[in-house]
């Protein structure tokens, strides 16, 4: 016999993908924020305060490393570019990933990625990025 999860289980698991959706849709605004004084506060309500980084460049901690890399990101020299994510949120308990895709103006550079992310209290304490795409092994 299949378990079944219960309407009560099945309205939680939901409010944990919605509230992981929000937490990943908001860290991504700060990528696009009209100004850069706006990603602080962006990341803020997305991010606790002592993150966990795992970059491009190693492993860094807190909302400042977090707000480094996206201040980079955004000030990349082709242009201010646009972070957008392009997948659904896949989340199978306090753990989810989801893909991304960042195109800088005027048909520029263009990279996509897969982040993982762990949320605690409705926000991300962790976050692997994983950047460009895998490449088929050659078996």
């Amino acid at each position: 016999m299949t378990p079944r999860r219960s309407n009560a289980g099945w309205y939680y698991w939901c409010m944990l993908e919605e509230t992981a959706r929000s937490a990943i849709d908001t860290f991504i605004s700060a990528f696009n924020a009209s100004d850069d004084a706006y990603v602080t506060s962006l990341l803020s309500q997305a991010l606790t305060s002592d993150v966990v980084f795992w970059g491009p460049l190693g492993r860094s901690e807190g909302i400042e490393a977090v707000e480094r890399f996206v201040l980079d990101i955004r000030r990349h020299p082709a242009g201010a570019g646009t972070m957008v994510r392009c997948s659904a949120v896949d989340m199978p308990d306090e753990w989810a990933r989801y893909e991304w895709v960042f195109t800088t103006p005027d048909g520029g550079p263009r990279l996509a990625g897969t982040d993982v992310v762990h949320l605690r209290r409705s926000l991300i304490d962790q976050i692997i990025v994983f950047a460009g795409e895998i490449k088929p092994s050659g078996a």
